[in-house]
């Protein structure tokens, strides 16, 4: 079991999914940066608009100066090409995105991104300077027949098998059991504790101790300000990922402030 430290600052990040045009967007990191306190307990947070919002939130954050990392919800893993309604890493660069989710359920889901995809795409967003939120997780299904770990190390294994371990040492991994989210239910901070261990242990196996113990690993899957504290007080928990309640500045500001009162004590 990793022993938590400076040396891994929790992460709190809001993914808005397909929510809010970009008027919406200006008004809701508004809002965010009159709400958030000036003591972040040395956490760092992360907003993931759509890509239609990208340069009007980069916008309102860079000229208010409001604590807040631009991220982006999905890229190519080409620079660029003949890919219709795609968008390059280097555009997100240009754009002062710093972290990218790559992976998420969804996109693998609903999309049919494939795990050599997810390798490939990681790796173009860290060369162009911009940190992987590289998302892994179990279905309903998978959880019922007892196969999380195996999943979980089938998709881990898959991502970094090819990583250098200073580049999978500077990457963040969410772990988002797929039956928890936008549905309410949330793993049990023990459950959470549970898979983001198995996940270190794995990276711990393809890449080293030492990488392993520098990675962040989130946990995402009906985030609130009331459960916040709890999972974030589990070990290899090193932040969380956050879906709907990310969408309204007060509930996202609640759980940066219970993740920073975390934050103080790690």
């Amino acid at each position: 079991m990793a022993t938590p430290g400076p040396a891994r600052r929790l992460l709190v990040s809001g993914n808005w999914k397909m929510y809010h045009d970009h008027l919406a967007a200006i008004r809701t990191v508004s809002d965010l940066g009159l709400r958030l306190g000036t003591d972040l307990g040395g956490i760092e947070i992360s907003v993931h608009p759509p890509f239609t919002d990208l340069r009007s939130v980069q916008t309102v954050v860079e000229d208010r100066g409001i604590p807040v990392l631009l991220g982006a919800q999905h890229c190519h893993s080409e620079d660029k090409g003949a890919f219709t309604g795609e968008v390059s890493p280097p555009m997100l660069a240009r754009l002062g995105v710093s972290h990218v989710l790559v992976g998420h359920s969804e996109r693998r889901q609903l999309f049919g991104q494939t795990d050599d995809q997810v390798a490939a795409t990681l790796r173009a967003v860290q060369r162009h300077g911009m940190t992987p939120i590289v998302c892994v997780g179990e279905t309903e299904a998978e959880r019922a027949e007892e196969a999380t770990e195996d999943r979980l190390t089938a998709q881990v294994t898959a991502a970094f098998r090819k990583l250098a371990p200073e580049r999978l040492a500077a990457l963040v991994v969410a772990y988002e059991p797929i039956w928890a989210i936008g549905t309410g239910l949330t793993a049990t901070a023990e459950d959470a504790q549970a898979a983001c261990a198995h996940i270190r242990a794995e990276l711990a196996g393809l890449a080293g101790a030492e990488a392993a113990e520098a990675v962040r690993i989130q946990y995402g899957g009906s985030v609130k300000p009331e459960n916040t504290a709890e999972l974030l007080s589990q070990p290899d928990v090193d932040g969380v990922l956050v879906g709907g309640a990310s969408l309204d500045a007060a509930s996202f500001a609640a759980i940066v402030e219970a993740a920073a009162s975390m934050g103080r004590r790690r």
